[in-house]
């Protein structure tokens, strides 16, 4: 049985992402996992089905095993654009398209988060987006490069700040099926560390099958772990690391080294109260895996679940 601090780490932490690569499932058998998912032990992991806004309308003959006790909780993926003028067209589509989903299905299901890749004109595509997406009222999670992390972040805080709102969120791509796909552990550190000093939501993508950080052959590159990713986040935030000590427990392939008790979560000589923990994964949000699967089986063979 799962430890109250690995509960509180991992609760609804992943966005089942069937349809995306590697996976790469057709949109009935996905849901259909989902469904299944939903249903299992381990139910208190998952988040949302993610869904590219062009299939919204296709979700109907996916719903008769949800309930209004068991929801299908929709993250929106919306559509990537090149330009500014090419978002705000692609703003309008998603809007309509989400608020047309959730008229038709909110017994049963809904939207519950939305993710838009962001162009280069990142400033001016956040502001419409705050007004297009206001009557909706589900988070909004933009993705830029790794690079640019550390700016989109900064521009999401002064909105938030200047808007009064706590909407939006950053997103991280952390791999993919190709080795230059994955940031370096630096990288996401420095994502990690800007979200924490500017109190903006951050959730994760791709490349996070498995809980602790390890070679993988079928990238031929190092994989990140998602209890280095989250376990960093909330242990950054609670004891105020910079980027270098971020980072160092980001590289951290000892299996060993990540402690859960019913009161505490530690790693190497820092501990973090279960309670601190729920506190700060209002910040450190969720991460998107093509598989539920392999994360359960992992940690049932690192004896967590």
């Amino acid at each position: 049985m799962a430890t109250a601090s690995l509960r509180a780490l991992l609760a609804g932490s992943i966005d089942y992402a069937g349809l995306f690569p590697p996976a790469s499932l057709a949109l009935d058998p996905a849901g259909e996992n989902y469904a299944a998912y939903v249903q299992t032990a381990e139910a208190w992991m998952l988040g949302a089905f993610v869904l590219p806004i062009a299939k919204l309308g296709e979700v109907s003959t996916l719903l008769p095993p949800f309930d209004v006790q068991n929801r299908m909780r929709v993250a929106a993926l919306g559509p990537k654009a090149e330009s500014a003028s090419e978002f705000v067209t692609a703003l309008r589509s998603t809007v309509d398209a989400i608020r047309d989903f959730n008229a038709r299905h909110g017994a049963t299901a809904s939207v519950t988060q939305i993710e838009m890749p962001l162009p280069g004109e990142a400033g001016a595509s956040i502001t419409q987006t705050a007004e297009a997406f206001e009557s909706l009222r589900a988070p909004v999670f933009f993705e830029t490069p790794a690079d640019d992390a550390e700016r989109t972040i900064a521009l999401l805080a002064a909105h938030r700040l200047a808007t009064d709102s706590n909407l939006f969120g950053f997103k991280l791509r952390t791999g993919g099926v190709i080795a230059s796909a994955f940031p370096s552990s630096v990288q996401i550190a420095r994502a990690l560390v800007a979200a924490k000093q500017h109190r903006v939501p951050i959730k994760f993508t791709a490349g996070l099958h498995h809980p602790v950080r390890q070679f993988h052959s079928s990238v031929q590159t190092k994989m990140h772990g998602f209890l280095n990713v989250l376990g960093a986040g909330v242990l950054a935030a609670e004891h105020d690391w910079d980027v270098q000590q971020t980072a160092r427990m980001l590289e951290d392939e000892n299996t060993e080294a990540f402690v859960f008790t019913e009161d505490t979560f530690g790693w190497d000589r820092f501990k973090i109260t279960t309670q601190r923990v729920l506190e700060h994964r209002k910040l450190v949000t969720s991460l998107g895996s093509c598989s539920f699967d392999e994360p359960r089986e992992d940690l049932r063979a690192l004896n967590l679940l």
